[in-house]
């Protein structure tokens, strides 16, 4: 259930909500959406792998785990790495008055302390303003919103271009434990570096040539995401 409203400096100037990381947040997922605005940031640290909505538009993804709701970045209230927008955003989400987008508010959402409540980071400064946790979540909203106008773009040229395919990533993390990764799709270094010069023109062009490259070199880190499950094995 959620109860959403939009947000209000009047109506919501005492509201509080809890910071740092952990399960009772929502934060412990093995995998969370990503968007354009964040592939630089998140390819330091995370692999990005891609999904394919029923109606054909690409969503990227940041592996964060190998099994259910795990997320091995997790280390007490603490994220060891790039936070993702959708994570970031907290309570806090764009919705429509009329044609405008206005940030809405969940009050429902465990973050939410409640006016007054103890604890937590207020949104509102005492004189006005936005104080600083409201400022990460619009900047997070706004990387949301920026990457979902951007998607059907980025969809097109990826698949002209053919830089998706299909992969099965299989990784040992112990003698008798194995993960298969079906049905994503990956951006191959080898896709990109087969382009001819006017097809790198085309995704330079449309902004999409750096993300196409983070993408493709953060496959990488799916041999630090093993380290990781070794270390929380142990």
């Amino acid at each position: 259930m959620s109860n959403v409203t939009r947000l209000d400096n009047v109506a919501h100037a005492d509201l509080r909500i809890a910071a740092g990381h952990g399960a009772a947040f929502g934060d412990a997922v093995n995998q969370i959406a990503l968007f354009l605005p964040e592939f630089e940031e998140a390819q330091r640290h995370y692999p990005i792998l891609f999904r394919r909505h029923e109606a054909g538009s690409l969503q990227a993804l940041a592996i964060l785990g190998f099994d259910r709701d795990e997320n091995l970045f997790l280390e007490g209230d603490r994220w060891a790495g790039y936070v993702p927008a959708i994570a970031r955003r907290g309570p806090f989400l764009i919705g429509l008055a009329g044609d405008e987008p206005m940030i809405h508010v969940d009050l429902d959402h465990p973050r939410v302390l409640g006016e007054g409540g103890e604890g937590g980071e207020p949104l509102f400064l005492p004189q006005g303003g936005q104080a600083p946790a409201l400022d990460r979540a619009v900047e997070a909203l706004r990387a949301i919103h920026l990457g979902h106008e951007a998607a059907p773009a980025m969809t097109a040229l990826f698949d002209e271009l053919g830089l998706v395919r299909q992969v099965t990533l299989n990784v040992q993390v112990s003698d008798s434990k194995r993960y298969n990764f079906k049905d994503y799709l990956a951006i191959a270094p080898d896709r990109i570096a087969a382009l001819d010069a006017a097809s790198l023109e085309r995704l330079n062009q449309a902004g999409l040539l750096p993300p196409a490259i983070f993408a493709a070199s953060s496959l990488a880190n799916m041999s630090r995401l093993t380290a990781r499950k070794h270390a929380a094995m142990a």
